[in-house]
């Protein structure tokens, strides 16, 4: 069987945490920033995990 090929955009946008679980960036923070709240930016700015139902879909695209 060949190898399996990675999705490359998913490689792009997701990390594995040491216990596993997959970090990813939150959304809204690339344009039109002037009409969002100080504190809306502050918060966006951290990063969170990927929801547990979405978890294994992702890990199949990274080859895990």
């Amino acid at each position: 069987m060949p190898k399996m090929k990675t999705v490359k955009s998913a490689a792009k946008r997701f990390k594995l945490t040491a216990s596993g679980h997959l970090k990813r960036e939150t959304a809204n923070r690339s344009h039109i920033l002037t009409k969002k709240a100080p504190k809306r930016l502050r918060q966006l700015r951290k990063s969170v995990t990927v929801g547990a139902v979405d978890e294994p879909r992702i890990k199949r695209m990274l080859g895990l």
